[in-house]
């Protein structure tokens, strides 16, 4: 039931974002299920959240947009989001992250811009090497479980290694070296 609570809330956000004419990108738990069910449907990993990449000029028709389509904006410790009218929960909610910027100070490269997505199925995802960047700016546990699958299913092998920033790419080849 949670599972499909979320896929509901993704796809009723993305298509509020379409209608209303704002670009955006799916990004987080939700992206990497995108990307690693392309290969092998049974590796999905579900997430209890909706991550979302806007550009920081959107925000006002953004949020205008969604409290029409019947969510709350809310901004939880620096995070800007939307709940479910009327009890949802933040940890439940659909987070912003904004394009071309850094989420914290020290993190290592900006998000990605909005231009670095395409259309799949249902909603604009991020693209692969977005993802990928954006897993290892973050390296949480999380992020590095996010990354397993991708390699799990094969998706990221060492040839990426070459493509990234060094700092970035130290990050992966320690997860391709102990995939463990």
């Amino acid at each position: 039931m949670g599972i499909e609570r979320v896929r509901q809330r993704l796809l009723s956000s993305t298509r509020i974002l379409e209608e209303a004419g704002i670009p955006y990108a799916v990004i987080g738990g939700n992206a990497v299920a995108e990307w690693v069910g392309r290969v092998d449907d049974g590796a999905v990993r579900f997430t209890k959240d909706v991550d979302l990449l806007i550009r920081r000029v959107d925000l006002p028709r953004t949020v205008e947009a969604m409290t029409v389509g019947g969510y709350k904006y809310s901004q939880t410790m620096n995070v800007n989001m939307f709940i479910d009218v009327p009890d949802g929960k933040p940890s439940e909610g659909i987070h912003l992250l904004f394009a071309d910027e850094k989420v914290k100070p020290t993190d290592l490269v900006a998000t990605p811009s909005i231009d670095e997505s395409e259309k799949a199925n249902e909603f604009q995802v991020i693209s692969f090497d977005a993802i990928v960047r954006m897993k290892l700016t973050s390296f949480r546990d999380k992020d590095r479980v996010h990354l397993r699958d991708m390699i799990g299913v094969g998706l990221i092998d060492r040839t990426r290694l070459d493509r990234l920033p060094t700092d970035l790419s130290s990050r992966l080849a320690e997860l391709l070296d102990n995939p463990e």
